[in-house]
């Protein structure tokens, strides 16, 4: 009989820790619209015959074996509007002229990160680097090593 009463006083301390909010739920993090300055035939997020694609001209592919993928500035992480979020955005205000897009992300954590926060975790991830244009649109740019390793390891 003690353990059905432990059962139900946990479940119900559980329905009450959800109701106040201590649950550490992923922020509503509007899609962002990405204006390339280029384009391709196929990009991430396209299905060719049933598989996922997950990098595109001018993405680096990493083989990361499930390990996790981390902020390398504070910033803020959005869903790319129209991947259903196989691609996320990251932006920050110490590199304005920047944008770092990230694909095949499992979970990602969305909204403002700080440096060195976990952003999410997958298999094979494709990065990006896009510099802006004087048009407002963005084109993508050869990714440095050193921003690699800060994606790749925690600083």
């Amino acid at each position: 009989m003690a353990l059905p009463r432990l059962i139900y006083r946990l479940a119900l301390g559980l329905i009450v820790l959800s109701s106040q909010g201590c649950w550490n739920r992923p922020a509503a993090e509007a899609p962002r619209k990405l204006n390339l300055y280029q384009n391709w035939a196929v990009r991430p997020g396209d299905d060719v015959v049933g598989y996922s694609v997950r990098g595109g001209l001018g993405d680096i592919a990493v083989d990361v074996r499930g390990k996790a993928i981390y902020m390398p500035f504070n910033g803020r992480v959005q869903p790319e509007e129209g991947f259903d979020s196989q691609c996320v955005i990251l932006s920050s205000p110490e590199v304005p002229a920047y944008l770092f897009r990230i694909c095949g992300l499992r979970k990602p954590r969305l909204g403002e990160q700080r440096q060195g926060d976990s952003i999410g975790s997958g298999e094979v991830v494709a990065f990006a680097t896009l510099r802006k244009q004087t048009d407002g649109t963005w084109a993508m740019v050869e990714p440095a090593k050193d921003l690699l390793v800060r994606f790749l390891s925690k600083s």
